[in-house]
């Protein structure tokens, strides 16, 4: 059975870190890019980082470079997404997300987000001020 499994959320005070992570099971990871999506209350889901199959390429939004980092591990079959320097505007539901294709931009990861062929159940981040 195909399944990603998102977790790591929680509640974390702004400032501070908190590392998702997405699991997969019944396909290999290596196989396909990956992108880490966000749901925040109220607004439309967004991609905030991606990562090629080979796990060299990566996009990131601009609301999330320098603070967040994607990485994969094919021995694991599971991708990673670490959050630094929080703030409350990243609050929102995660979601991991696969597909066959890397797109060239978090922008374009939004755009065609309807292509992803599995995707996660999601975790929740609460960021408090």
């Amino acid at each position: 059975q195909v399944q990603l499994e998102d977790t790591g959320g929680g509640l974390v005070q702004a400032g501070g870190s908190r590392r998702l992570s997405c699991a997969a099971s019944g396909f290999t990871l290596e196989h396909f890019a990956i992108g880490w999506f966000r749901q925040a209350p109220g607004k439309e889901r967004e991609g905030v980082a991606g990562i090629d199959h080979f796990g060299r390429g990566l996009n990131y939004a601009d609301s999330v470079k320098g603070r967040f980092t994607i990485s994969k591990n094919n021995a694991e079959n599971t991708v990673y997404l670490q959050m630094n320097a929080l703030k409350p505007e990243d609050t929102g539901v995660y979601f991991c997300a696969v597909d066959s294709q890397f797109p060239m931009s978090t922008e374009i990861m939004t755009r065609i987000q309807g292509n992803y062929r599995y995707w996660g159940q999601g975790t929740q981040v609460t960021v408090s001020s």
